[in-house]
């Protein structure tokens, strides 16, 4: 079973419909277009997308269906959360899901 984590704040604007998609860093895609993935806090997800992405291409309207104001403010915490990225190895991940029952 696939699973995709979220902090509470992203819990609450998925549940919201503000945030619909999420950027990872992972050496290869950990779920697949069709599948479900279980986020607990929130239930099950339809995976609609996934992507490689390049960080310094995504632009204000990813950023905001990821539920950021910014594309600086997703940049800013991305970084934070990946501080390895420039060496580790592994690609950006864009997934697109929704809530699914």
């Amino acid at each position: 079973m696939s699973q995709l984590f979220f902090k509470k704040p992203f819990q609450d604007a998925i549940r919201a419909n503000r945030k619909n998609t999420t950027i990872r860093r992972w050496a290869r895609p950990r779920v697949r277009v069709g599948q479900r993935a279980f986020s607990p806090g929130l239930g099950w997800l339809a995976i609609d997308s996934v992507d490689v992405v390049q960080l310094e291409e995504l632009g204000d309207e990813g950023a905001n269906a990821d539920g950021f104001p910014t594309v600086s403010d997703m940049k800013r915490l991305l970084l934070e959360l990946y501080p390895e990225y420039a060496t580790d190895q592994k690609q950006w991940f864009r997934i697109r899901f929704r809530v699914s029952s």
